[in-house]
C-alpha cells in the first residue's frame, strides 16, 4: 500500500477529527464560562439564541439519565462506523468527501461522549427559538449534517458503479 493511501485512510481522519472534537470542546468550555446561570445571548430576536442546557439523555432529551447506555452505545458505533469507513475504503477507495464525512461524525460522537464521560451529561446551548427546536451543540451538527450527506454519498456512490443501495 502506498504511504498517501495510507495518509489519506488513517491520518486525515485522525487530524480532521481531532480539530474538529477541539472546536466542538472549546465551544462548549465558553457555553459553560459565559452561559451557565446567566440570561441567553440573543443573536437574531425570535430566531437564534445561546442557552445553556445540561442534556442527559440523547436527541431531545430522551432516554434521560441513560448515561452508561450512550457510554456503551457511542463506544459500539464507533465500531461499527470505522468498520464500515474501512470496508468501504477497501472497495471504492475513499474519496476527500467519504474523509470528511466520516471524520465529522466520528467527531460528533466521540465530542458528545467525552461530555457524557467528564460531566455525566451533554454540554447543549444552541436553540433555535424560530421552531422551538431542542437545544443542540457543534457536535450534533456534526453528526446530523453528516448522516444526511454519507446517506446522499454513499446512495450516489453505489448508484455511479452500478450497486444497488
Amino acid at each position: 500500500m502506498e504511504t498517501s493511501s495510507i495518509g489519506k485512510r488513517i491520518f486525515l481522519p485522525v487530524l480532521f477529527v481531532t480539530v474538529l472534537i477541539l472546536l466542538d470542546q472549546l465551544t462548549k468550555k465558553w457555553a459553560v464560562s459565559s452561559l451557565r446561570g446567566h440570561d441567553d445571548i440573543i443573536l437574531i430576536r425570535g430566531v437564534l439564541q445561546l442557552r445553556y442546557i445540561e442534556n442527559r439523555g440523547a436527541a431531545f432529551g430522551i432516554l434521560k439519565d441513560s448515561r452508561l447506555f450512550f457510554i456503551i452505545l457511542t463506544v459500539l458505533f464507533a465500531v461499527v462506523i470505522t468498520v464500515f469507513y474501512m470496508s468501504y475504503y477497501k472497495r471504492q477507495h475513499a474519496s476527500m468527501a467519504l474523509v470528511l464525512l466520516y471524520s465529522f461524525l466520528t467527531a460528533g460522537a466521540i465530542g458528545n461522549f467525552i461530555d457524557r464521560l467528564l460531566h455525566g451529561f451533554v454540554v447543549d446551548f444552541i436553540y433555535f427559538s424560530l421552531i422551538d427546536f431542542p437545544v443542540f451543540n457543534v457536535a450534533d451538527i456534526y453528526i446530523t449534517c453528516s448522516c444526511v450527506f454519507v446517506i446522499i454519498y454513499v446512495f450516489l456512490s453505489e448508484k455511479k458503479h452500478g450497486h444497488s443501495v
